[in-house]
């Protein structure tokens, strides 16, 4: 059986108005990745390969967990979600919130996206697409694979393996930590998800504040 364990990236600058502006790592969030590499060495863990979103906070987070040179697979980026709310406010009104806000915003994005009523970058069904496509060619039978991506990304593989429908894929979307581990196993009748936002390098009570959302 082969495993696929997807981690979200470290706390980015969570103060942007931009994407952007958005993609870099905090002090917080580097440190939050070395630890994660830290606890990886320490229970032994190897993987046959490592793959990264091209974003650049995809990218520290790889190296930070000691992962200098993984495969780059932009299937792995983020939804656009600045765009999207942008578009939520142009069509709908409904302006981005700031911090507890996203627990209302966040489902009503993803349910107008899924209807076709908003876009960003890309189509909800490309987004859909794209992510179970490297979902698939990762699993792997007999192998060991890592990728480091986003929150939104991991919502979508969680859809994918549970049939959720959008505001539940968007519900799955605000619990996640920031450099959580997700794992999928390999089994012979499909992908079965094996854990989700576990974050064991944080449990400790003096690294409290290093948990994380955004």
């Amino acid at each position: 059986m082969g495993t696929i364990t997807f981690i979200r990236h470290g706390q980015a600058n969570s103060h942007a108005k931009t994407e952007e502006d958005y993609d870099r790592l905090s002090e917080l969030g580097h440190q939050q990745a070395e630890w994660l590499g830290d606890w990886f060495s320490d229970q032994g863990e190897a993987f046959d390969q490592v793959i990264a979103g091209s974003l650049r906070r995809h990218k520290e987070t790889a190296a930070g967990m000691g992962f200098a040179d993984p495969l780059i697979d932009p299937r792995l980026n983020e939804m656009d979600y600045f765009n999207l709310g942008r578009a939520m406010e142009d069509v709908h009104g409904v302006p981005m919130p700031d911090g507890d806000g996203f627990a209302e915003h966040v489902p009503q994005v993803m349910e107008a996206w899924h209807r076709a009523e908003i876009m960003g970058n890309e189509t909800f069904k490309s987004f859909e697409d794209r992510v179970s496509g490297i979902l698939d060619e990762a699993l792997q039978p007999g192998r060991n694979v890592l990728c480091v991506t986003s929150g939104g990304v991991i919502a979508m593989i969680m859809r994918h393996l549970l049939d959720l429908d959008p505001r539940r894929m968007a519900y799955m979307t605000l619990p996640i930590f920031n450099t959580s581990i997700h794992r999928v196993h390999v089994s012979p009748v499909g992908p079965i998800l094996a854990g989700f936002n576990s974050i064991p390098h944080l449990e400790a009570s003096s690294r409290a504040h290093a948990r994380t959302h955004f």
